[in-house]
Order: C-alpha cells, then structure tokens, then sequence
C-alpha cells in the first residue's frame, strides 16, 4: 500500500491556520491539525477536509506549555497507527500563535514572555519532539511574518520573535540536511483575520495604510497565503530549503 503524505498544522482551526490545511488537503495529504480552545471549529475544519475524501483529527494543544510536548507526541504516535496506519508524518507546518500591538514603552515583561513562550520557544521545542516522528525527506514549514522585515510600531515583541523564526528556520535546514528535511519559513504581510484583535479586518485606517504600501493595493486575505504553504508540502517545492518567503503583496518595498 501507497504512503499517504500527511501534514501536522498547529492553530489549523481558524484563520490562516485553516486555509493552510484546507489547501494542504486539496493536494492530496491528510491532516493532523491543532486547536488551542476553539473545538467546534476544529471539528469544521475537519469535516471539511473529510469532504475532499482526505483523513483529517484534530487535536487540542497549547503551544506555550512545552512540558506538555511529551505527551501530545505520544498521542500523536497513537493516532498515526491507529488513524493513518503509518508511523511517521511528512510535513509539520508551525502556525498557531496570537499577537499584541502594543509600544515598545508600554509592553511588560509578560507580555514579552507571552510573545516568545508562543513564538519561538514553543515552535522550538515542538520541532524538537516532531523531528523524530517525520519522515526522511519531509519538511517543516515555519509561519513568520513581514514584521521581520519592515517596522509598525506597536509590534517590536512579536516582530522579535519572528525574527528569531526566521534564524531558527536556517539552522533547521542546515543541521536537518542528513536527513533531506527541508525548512522554509513564510512570512505572511498583513492578512484580514482575527488574529491580534482583527486589527486589519476591522480597523479601516490601518487598513488604508496598509493597502497605500501594498504594490498590489490591497490587505491580504486568508485565501492568499494558504497555498504556498501548500506548495511547500508537494514534490514541486523539494528544492527549496532554508529560504525565506514573504507574501504580502508587496508591502513596503
């Protein structure tokens, strides 16, 4: 029997995080994808995936809590065998995550806490314990962001944190090589979704701003940024590693 491809998606309720694995599954690969509060909307995504004639579960994880990683891998082992009967996953695309827009002068040591706990430590140490349960020649897809490359004040902790996506990501591709796994890292520009308070869904002045800097003229949305990482998970994009890839319409150039 044919090994069916399967990708990991954390945050895959909701937002980007759901068009990722929405596009993913449209490709051909099942879905494992996590939810940090929002069930319901989980089980959409998975009835929607399931509609394509692919596998999909959904699994409640929060990704701040890294002594928890054990046990969710092992959960993740389990369903493998006994859901997809298979012992390994192809790609993990590490996606969940909240913002803040707060100024640098105003942004406590929680919040800073907050920021890198979710962003970076947590995408770290889960892409630690994934490493051994993906499958020789898969890949690992981090979520950035244009903050990494162009400033908005009110953003300077979680455009940290990004940043340090961005390094992890080479290194990953480097010290990953043995094992052909690829790293890439897409940086979305901003995208109209809830994320950080629906900032560019809802507030119109930033969304003019954004659309008069944007080459493209106009906010991103979901259905944008969804199927390069998609792309990602296929054969067409083996050989791309350690790249950086920003889809945001052009923003401040």
């Amino acid at each position: 029997m044919e090994k069916r491809k399967i990708a990991l998606v954390t945050g895959g309720s909701r937002g980007l995080g759901k068009e990722m694995a929405l596009r993913i599954a449209e490709k051909g690969l099942d879905v494992i994808l996590t939810f940090h509060s929002n069930e319901d909307a989980a089980k959409d995504t998975v009835r929607s995936i399931e509609d394509m004639g692919q596998k999909a579960i959904a699994l409640q994880l929060d990704t701040r809590k890294v002594a928890e990683f054990d046990t969710f891998f092992k959960n993740i082992s389990t369903h493998l065998k006994d859901t997809f009967q298979q012992n390994t996953f192809d790609y993990l695309i590490n996606n969940a995550g909240t913002g803040i827009y707060k100024p640098f002068l105003d942004t406590t040591e929680s919040d800073f806490d907050e920021m890198m706990n979710i962003h970076i430590k947590g995408v770290y140490f889960l892409t630690q314990h994934a490493v051994p349960l993906l499958t020789d020649g898969g890949g690992i897809i981090n979520i950035s962001s244009g903050l990494a490359r162009f400033s908005l004040p009110g953003s300077s902790a979680y455009a940290s944190m990004k940043g340090a996506v961005d390094v992890f990501t080479r290194y990953l591709a480097k010290e990953l090589s043995n094992r052909k796994i690829r790293a890439n890292v897409v940086a979305p520009g901003a995208v109209a979704t809830d994320f950080g308070g629906g900032e560019n869904k809802e507030n119109d002045k930033k969304r003019a701003l954004i659309s008069q800097n944007t080459a493209l003229g106009r906010v991103g949305e979901p259905e944008d940024i969804g199927g390069i990482v998609a792309f990602l998970c296929t054969e067409d994009g083996r050989w791309i590693n350690g790249q950086r890839i920003e889809a945001s319409g052009g923003i401040m150039l």
